[in-house]
Order: C-alpha cells, then structure tokens, then sequence
C-alpha cells in the first residue's frame, strides 16, 4: 500500500482515482478531517422547521445531528450525543417534541440543548455544564445547511451571490413534497463523480436524454440554448451564470454556482411528457424550456425547472457505502392532489437515481477489481475531473 502523499504525487493528470483512493480506509479517514466534516451539507428546507419543536436528524459519516426549532424561532443544530454516556438521544428522523429524552437513562434536554433532568446524580453534579454539544447551522435563502465543525467555511458570498437566482424561484416561499433516499453501497466519491458527468447520460438514461440536452454537441447545444434565452425575459427569466465551485471558490468560502441550461422543444419541464406538473414557481410568468443547476459546496446539488426544484444531497456512510437523499419542492401554497401529483412530480429523477445507483455499483465493483487502472477523461467529463482535482487539493492541505 502506497502512502497517501505517494498516491496523490503519482496521479495522473485528466485520469481517473487511483484503486487506493476508493478502498483505504487511511485515505477515508483523512477525508473525513479534512472534507466531509469541513463542508456544509443541505439538511432541509426551513418549510420543514415551521413550528416550535420540529425537529429533523441528519446521519453523515458516522457523525448525527439534530436540527429543531426553538421556542424562541431559532434553527439549533446539536451533536445526537447524550451527555451521559454517549447513546444516541433522537432515534426518529424528524418530528414535533417539547424535549428530548435519552432512550437509555431517560437524560431529559430542551429545546435549546439544556439538560433539564437527571435521575440519582451527586449533590454537586453541574446539570449546566452537560448540554448537548453544538453543530453548526446556517440558512441561505430558505436552504438549511449543516456543517459538522465548529469553525466552518463562510457562506456569505454564497448568499450574496446566488441571492439574485433564488429569489427568482423564490426559495424561501418554497416547500418540500417529497424525500426519498436511496443507499449506495460503493465509495461517496463514485457517487458524485457520476453526478457530476453527462458522457454516460445518453447511454444511461433514456428517460432524462430525450429531454435534456446536456449531450449534445457544442454547435446543436449553442443553438438550442439561444432559442431559450430568447424567451427567457417574456417569461420572468433573467439570464444569470455564476461559477464559483469548489476549486474556485473564495479563500475560507464554501464553493458555489447557477446556470441555465436549454431543454428540448417539446419539453417545458422534467415531466414525463414535457407538461407542466406544479404550480410556476416565484417570479416565472410562463415555461422558457430550461432548467437551472444549482450547486452548494461539494454535497449538494439542484435542478430547478420552471415549476419545482430537484435538491440532491450525497452523504458518505462508511469509506463502502454512501447515501442520496433526494427533495422535491414547489410553491408553498401548492396543494397535493389538486396543484400536483407526487408520483408524477418524482418520476423523472426517481427512475434516473435507480439506474444510476446500478451504475455506481457497477463501477464501484469494477473499481475493486485487481484488473482496475485509472482511465482518461473524455471532453464531457470536465467537471468529474475539476472535482477530483479539488479533492487531491484538499487533502494535500
């Protein structure tokens, strides 16, 4: 086995990981000191955090926080770590509660993380030095974001510069209605890196190819993009591109980007037919044929269409396995089974995550493999490459 500075010295430019980089958990382990748990990760929207007590659990990497509403209207976020001797406090993944309660010796904290009661302790036991550990919490324009430091990267220029896009799906007004998760037993990275390249999309997946033009060659996709700026102003769009993803992003800042990007003609949305399926959202007044991607550090992506938004969130589980938690969002006063459909509102990006969670574990199988050697990027995988790039930076740190 290689050292971790060998494997990184011995890359090679515009070739995919190393075996290494996939199965050591030594190289997981540096990369939970030094990327997973530095990084924000999206855990909701504040639509999930409407009242006082409603609490979410996010799991990422062996690590567990609990996201709540306090009684004052503050989102605290706590390490799911009793005080005591370490249980777990929050088994349920979201809920309404006035406090919470340690499932092994009954430990009792509020709200804003107190321990509240402590059956048969000492006559000196200081109750107030034993409250729940604190994580970091931050929202951007409605977006609930998690970090598991105490000293993470700043996202003001992320909120200032993405607050132009968001108002105009208005993000805030927005609400989540559905989440679904799907667990993939392969490396966090093969997870992304799939995400992050359209070469497999025409061969991968028909569904999302004959309304997506992602694939397409430079000149047919500069053309189609043209028709839809064209209609872009008519229907409420502005025309905005901002590029600061991870490897570029401000000195001590989280990466981030938006973009808009032409569906095909018939196509006014992710639909299996093109129609409509929600309600327009914020400040669109008809269809332009586009889609905008969104991306928030390096765990979280977005597709906005015209009329709802597709949030991706991968999450590493163990240096094996990792985790996609998928939202869909429309307008809040959107109602279900009048305004939209759930199984018709999901169905595009549903069947996608199936086959490409076979992909993945495909690949990661093949990865394992003694036969295995890095292999050169094609020109549609220039942004799996860029991210690849920044991870080999950021353990270099």
């Amino acid at each position: 086995m290689r050292s971790i500075e060998q494997l990184i010295a011995n890359q090679q430019s515009g070739y995919s990981l190393d075996q290494q980089f996939y199965t050591d958990p030594a190289v997981y382990a540096l990369e939970l000191e030094r990327i997973i748990y530095q990084n924000w990760i999206l855990a909701g929207h504040v639509s999930q955090f409407a009242e006082s007590g409603d609490f979410r659990v996010l799991n990422v990497a062996g690590e567990s926080a609990i996201i709540v509403r306090s009684q004052d209207g503050e989102l605290n976020g706590f390490a799911n770590v009793c005080r005591h001797r370490g249980s777990l406090v929050c088994l349920d993944d979201n809920g309404n509660t006035e406090k919470f309660s340690c499932p092994y010796h009954g430990w009792m904290y509020d709200l804003d993380g107190k321990l509240i009661a402590a059956r048969n302790m000492p006559d000196d036991f200081d109750r107030e030095s034993r409250s729940l550990k604190r994580v970091s919490v931050e929202v951007v324009h409605g977006l609930v974001f998690v970090c598991f430091t105490d000293k993470p990267l700043s996202l003001e220029s992320c909120r200032r510069d993405l607050a132009e896009p968001m108002a105009m799906f208005d993000f805030e007004s927005l609400k989540v209605a559905a989440q679904k998760t799907y667990d993939i037993p392969a490396n966090w990275k093969l997870s992304i890196e799939n995400y992050q390249e359209c070469y497999h999309c025409a061969t991968a997946h028909p569904e999302y190819a004959r309304m997506h033009t992602l694939m397409l060659g430079q000149d047919r996709r500069a053309r189609v993009q043209q028709h839809m700026q064209e209609r872009m102003a008519a229907c409420g769009v502005r025309d905005i591109n901002v590029d600061f993803t991870d490897a570029a992003a401000p000195p001590g800042e989280m990466g981030y980007a938006y973009s808009r990007t032409a569906l095909f003609e018939k196509y006014k949305t992710g639909s299996k037919d093109g129609s409509p399926v929600a309600p327009l959202l914020g400040e669109f007044t008809d269809y332009d044929h586009g889609g905008s991607d969104f991306n928030f550090g390096p765990f979280s992506f977005m597709l906005a269409y015209s009329d709802h938004i597709v949030a991706y969130v991968f999450t590493p589980i163990d240096h094996t396995n990792s985790r996609c938690e998928i939202y869909w969002m429309v307008r809040g006063d959107a109602v279900e089974g009048k305004d939209y459909d759930v199984d018709e509102l999901t169905w595009l990006w549903d069947v996608t995550t199936i086959s490409d969670k076979e992909i993945i574990v495909n690949n990661s199988k093949g990865v394992h493999s003694k036969y295995y050697e890095p292999g050169p990027f094609s020109e549609m995988e220039k942004e799996e490459r860029s991210y690849i790039e920044w991870i080999l930076r950021e353990l270099q740190a």
